[in-house]
């Protein structure tokens, strides 16, 4: 099963349908991490399960969805809630209460992957501003029963290859 995982597009709309589409049959579900600045409804958001960040004032967004991806629980949030842009420890003790397999989210627009007692924690960067790097990134995360693959792209120039990286999960 592959998802794909964006987040922080602020306002960007024409990137999200061309991202959608470009992967649309190569990809089982799209997710945004919060911070699209668009409305629930806004068909370049259609095909994304969706969370609301800190400059979403649409209501209709939900804080935290936590979803079931090839047998493994995933929690999505933005991050702003649990204080994400100085640590994640907030964050790790929310994924342990809901026994999250991998968590992913945004806010400080840096993008990031690490294994945490455990649970996978994912920050897909920023497809608009991001921080730390000139790539506008976003993430392809493939799961199967034993360990998840992460590919790096970027939004012009396509899967950045040295940024790919493999981790293990508990069987």
């Amino acid at each position: 099963m592959k998802i794909l995982i964006l987040s922080d597009s602020h306002g960007l709309t024409e990137e999200l349908l061309s991202i959608r589409n470009k992967h649309e049959h190569e990809v089982s579900q799209f997710i945004h991490c919060g911070d699209s600045e668009l409305s629930a409804d806004n068909e370049n958001l259609s095909g994304f399960t969706a969370v609301r960040g800190n400059c979403d004032f649409e209501s209709k967004f939900p804080e935290d969805l936590l979803l079931e991806a090839a047998g493994r629980k995933m929690l999505v949030t933005h991050g702003h809630k649990y204080g994400v842009k100085s640590s994640i420890m907030s964050l790790s003790y929310r994924a342990k209460e809901l026994a999250a397999d991998i968590v992913c989210f945004g806010h400080s627009h840096i993008l990031g992957a690490e294994m945490i007692d455990g649970t996978l924690f994912i920050n897909p960067g920023s497809v608009r501003l991001p921080r730390g790097r000139k790539e506008r990134t976003y993430v392809i995360l493939e799961l199967n029963d034993r360990e998840g693959i992460l590919h790096v792209y970027d939004v012009e120039e396509g899967i950045i290859n040295d940024l790919s990286h493999s981790f293990s999960f508990a069987v």
